[in-house]
């Protein structure tokens, strides 16, 4: 008796992804030369029964929500956090799932994220980056809904991550490699769980080593991008008798705005004050000074992201770590002077 075939051969065989074929065979959304290519291959070849094919229907939707949280005002176009959704999102598209933004206003109606994913039968969610203390996503994390976030830590939830830690250490040794005694920091918003954890192994690591660190050479930018940095720098600097002769920042972009805040003060960068940014963003070998900074393996933070929450979705999460730190690396370029003879 002939094998009729199921969802996974028509896939293949077509060259298009399960939640395609689904689809196609559920009156779903694709286009009319798509679902005639697909109901003229099981007409031809044999599918699995209507009842059976209810059942996968019912089982997955093949479809992955994405929290990317508006309120924090960090736009899609954000070099990090777009990076590691595309890695994210090429990753799981092999796997035959497709994406859709998590949205809290569908038509007239206002929905929690929650709500949201159970109204579309979410299989799993990525947060990419949000608030860790939004009611809506800890209402999101706590739920059945598999969660996987590349920003958020919580108990509740699989988080894939640079390891913050090391790279300020990499940050703090180069510097004193290359003579800088006086160290300072600006930090993002502690809205985000990065930025807090980079800002808490400064403040650890400055005090393993015996270094001083005064807190007037510590400040939080109030934004993600560079506006935020400009202020920041200058309000640092702009009260300081004695300045820090190096400072780590919590991010690229915002390092962007603090070499242009230490230059509006009449100081130059690397001469008078080295900077060290955090990322590896496309434009910061571009920059003038070219930026010194940590790079984070943004295809290793999405593709990892992606494995995991389709093995939680599989129900196969149980051999994961709640927290995954992906390793980076210190890139060495034009805005840290060796202060050294």
């Amino acid at each position: 008796m002939k094998k009729k075939k199921t969802i996974y051969d028509v896939a293949k065989a077509l060259n298009l992804a399960p939640s395609t074929i689904s689809k196609a065979l559920n009156n779903g959304a694709v286009s009319s030369k798509t679902k005639a290519r697909v109901l003229d291959y099981v007409k031809k070849t044999g599918y699995v029964t209507a009842t059976s094919a209810r059942i996968l229907k019912a089982k997955y939707s093949w479809t992955i929500g994405v929290v990317f949280s508006e309120e924090l005002n960090i736009g899609l176009e954000h070099p990090f956090f777009s990076s590691v959704l595309q890695n994210f999102k090429t990753y799981v598209e092999k796997w035959g799932y497709e994406l859709s933004f998590i949205v809290q206003q569908l038509g007239q109606n206002k929905l929690s994220y929650l709500d949201w994913c159970r109204n579309k039968k979410i299989d799993g969610v990525i947060i990419v980056v949000g608030d860790a203390n939004d009611r809506g996503i800890i209402e999101l994390i706590e739920s059945e809904i598999k969660c996987v976030s590349t920003d958020i830590v919580n108990d509740n939830i699989h988080s894939v991550r640079s390891d913050n830690r090391q790279g300020i250490e990499l940050s703090v040794e180069y510097l004193l490699e290359t003579g800088h005694g006086r160290l300072g920091m600006v930090a993002g918003p502690q809205t985000s769980s990065a930025f807090t954890e980079r800002l808490i192994a400064f403040r650890e690591i400055m005090k393993e080593k015996n270094l001083p660190l005064p807190e007037e050479y510590l400040i939080v930018s109030e934004g993600f991008g560079y506006t935020s940095g400009f202020n920041a720098a200058r309000k640092l600097l702009g009260s300081l008798t004695v300045k820090p002769d190096a400072l780590l920042v919590g991010s690229d972009d915002i390092s962007f705005g603090v070499i242009r805040g230490i230059e509006s003060l009449g100081f130059r960068v690397p001469e008078d004050i080295s900077v060290i940014g955090f990322d590896d963003i496309s434009t910061s070998r571009l920059f003038t000074p070219a930026l010194t900074t940590i790079r984070q393996n943004k295809k290793a933070i999405g593709e990892t992201a992606g494995k995991i929450l389709i093995d939680l979705i599989r129900e196969k999460g149980h051999k994961h770590p709640r927290e995954t730190k992906i390793p980076v690396n210190l890139i060495v370029r034009d805005s840290v002077k060796m202060r050294k003879n």
